[in-house]
């Protein structure tokens, strides 16, 4: 791509989030902003809580934005955490730092950091620490996903893990070998360490529900990612509920979050039934393909 073209896509990205940021503004929610989890100026997060503050602890999602794990910022986001905040759910959008500053491990340290201080706080914004759900878009759906599903992250703070209710995976990354991009293979290389970065090999009988959403003409993030690890975890005995929407493309079941683009997938009202669920699936089938 030229350099003028490369502008031109920044422009237009930049545009969109005006586009779907705008209505959000002016939201039923109350928000904190910049709230430091960690040493770096990266490691910041912002709180969205429901405008009425809920009786019981209401459950508390923590997302991370998408961006090919280079780019991206939380403010970006605002409209989705908004849209979870009309469900009445308290939501934490985390900054990360990005590649090139880090590669792998130190993505997924930055998950397992922000989502440790969310579970540690969430009594003080009137959260359920045992109704922790991690959720991302893209490459933001891989960190979700990995940090769930692979341990090690977690283990490596030396403080107990965050329990984890549910995993809500928006056109992600989760079997994507082999790599092709160089920067992919600086991101999570060496070779040796490739299998690593697959939340696909850490599926176990332990792992948590989840909800896996996919456009059906994804030509960024390949359905089969979906519906490879959807596959994996049925073979475990694990919910999964994946829903494949029809006509769909990559930012469209993100896009689906924000006013403008609400009717365009039925992503905010498959997200509160998995959520409001008993035990966050009971409401769906976890052997079949659900279809929007």
């Amino acid at each position: 791509m030229t350099l003028l073209g490369r502008l031109l896509g920044e422009v237009s990205l930049k545009l969109a989030f005006l586009a779907v940021n705008a209505p959000a503004a002016f939201g039923a929610y109350r928000r904190r902003s910049d709230i430091s989890y960690g040493p770096d100026p990266r490691h910041q997060l912002d709180i969205y809580l429901p405008d009425q503050p809920a009786v019981r602890p209401t459950p508390l999602v923590v997302f991370w934005h998408g961006g090919r794990w280079s780019i991206g910022d939380k403010v970006e986001y605002r409209f989705v955490a908004a849209a979870l905040a009309e469900l009445g759910y308290a939501t934490v959008l985390p900054n990360y730092r990005l590649y090139p500053q880090v590669k792998m491990p130190g993505l997924m340290e930055d998950a397992a950091r922000a989502a440790s201080w969310a579970s540690a706080h969430a009594a003080e914004f009137g959260a359920d620490a045992g109704r922790i759900y991690l959720m991302g878009h893209s490459a933001g759906a891989h960190i979700a996903a990995l940090l769930a599903l692979d341990g090690r992250y977690f283990g490596a703070l030396r403080r107990p893990p965050p329990p984890i209710a549910g995993v809500i995976g928006l056109s992600g990354p989760y079997d994507f070998l082999p790599f092709r991009e160089d920067d992919l293979r600086d991101i999570f290389g060496p070779p040796a360490l490739y299998a690593d970065s697959q939340p696909i090999n850490f599926v176990s009988d332990d792992s948590p529900p989840m909800l896996i959403v996919h456009g059906d003409q994804d030509t960024m993030v390949a359905p089969h990612n979906s519906r490879n690890l959807a596959a994996v975890l049925r073979g475990r005995g694990v919910p999964v509920t994946l829903k494949m929407y029809p006509r769909l493309m990559h930012g469209d079941t993100i896009a689906a979050l924000s006013l403008p683009a609400r009717r365009r997938a039925s992503t905010l009202a498959d997200i509160a039934a998995f959520v409001n669920s008993p035990k966050g699936q009971a409401a769906f089938d976890a052997a079949t393909e659900g279809m929007a």
